[in-house]
């Protein structure tokens, strides 16, 4: 999450652990949509209250050139190797490269393919089969923000180096604009690629953080006329506990919207497979947003007591 990016959402959206019991419970009765988390911290996976939700999908985000720079290679190698250590498989989201607005590079396909191709070959044989083809890509911070048919030239592309991996398509949030992005997304495709587009992601804070469906009905619907039977991920979601002026340090209001999330995935239960609630460590609303579900020293906060009941149903 860069400055800009929340200001982008900021317009559009305008506790003890518990016991050993409750955690088998969790373990034996999941909620009907299979829920993770995504956070970029590999020390969450070592955290008692994680392991106490017996999650056990993460996703990821990496730049699309990671594998050009030591440093960010090793570190989702590292992410990798630690969350199938404890049973977890991992979505890696391909994004930016540099999320300042208009400094980010738009990778030509050929570039994709070079880069991105390395980072297949070193993480699928970790397990990895679950792969997003550009994060947020209708986000003015992403380079394919202005670039819907490149965007679905680089899902082609992935598709096509990934063979058997699920590849989440297109990722938006859900913003003013959407379905325009939507159309030419899928407008630069032949019918067969369209046909492979099926899986999309959604970052649907405003709709959970304004207690609504209608983002994510639009997109849905949007989806819908190139495609005859789409699935849906929520790659991004969960309740805000700061956001700059547009929401003040709650922690009460942001468990209240976690357990509307769950109510969300419950009506569209048959529509959406999977959710990533962002993220798992707060920083005390020491930061223009704050998400977390426990604090910045890795004490529950109300969200996770929500998450825990959510996870219950």
């Amino acid at each position: 999450m860069t400055r800009h990016r929340l200001r982008t959402i900021a317009a559009v959206t305008a506790i003890a652990a518990t016991g050993t019991a409750a955690a088998a419970g969790t373990a034996s009765a999941r909620p009907a949509v299979p829920v993770g988390i995504s956070d970029q911290s590999a020390a969450m996976f070592d955290s008692p209250l994680f392991q106490q939700t017996a999650i056990k999908q993460v996703r990821y985000f990496v730049a699309w050139n990671a594998a050009r720079h030591r440093g960010e290679l090793n570190a989702v190698r590292d992410y990798v190797r630690s969350a199938r250590s404890h049973g977890i498989s991992v979505l890696v989201h391909i994004g930016t490269d540099d999320f300042r607005p208009r400094r980010a590079h738009l990778p030509t396909v050929r570039e994709y393919r070079r880069d991105v191709g390395r980072l297949v070959r070193t993480l699928r044989p970790l397990g990895v089969r679950d792969w997003g083809a550009f994060n947020e890509a209708n986000h003015p911070s992403e380079p394919t923000y202005r670039s819907p048919k490149r965007a679905a030239r680089l899902f082609v592309a992935l598709r096509s180096m990934c063979g058997g991996c699920r590849v989440v398509a297109l990722d938006v949030l859900d913003t003013r604009g959407v379905t325009g992005y939507i159309d030419r997304f899928y407008g630069a495709m032949t019918p067969t690629q369209r046909r492979q587009a099926s899986l999309v992601g959604i970052h649907n804070y405003s709709d959970v953080n304004r207690r609504t469906t209608a983002g994510t009905s639009t997109i849905m619907r949007a989806v819908r006329t190139h495609v005859r039977s789409p699935h849906f991920w929520l790659t991004e979601t969960g309740g805000i506990v700061e956001l700059g002026s547009a929401f003040r340090c709650n922690e009460r209001r942001a468990a209240n919207r976690t357990t509307y999330l769950f109510k969300l995935l419950h009506t569209y239960r048959h529509a959406i497979d999977r959710a990533y609630i962002y993220n798992w460590k707060g920083t005390d609303c020491r930061t223009r947003m704050d998400t977390g579900m426990v604090n910045a020293d890795g004490t529950p906060r109300p969200a996770y007591t929500a998450l825990r009941r959510g996870l219950r149903r």
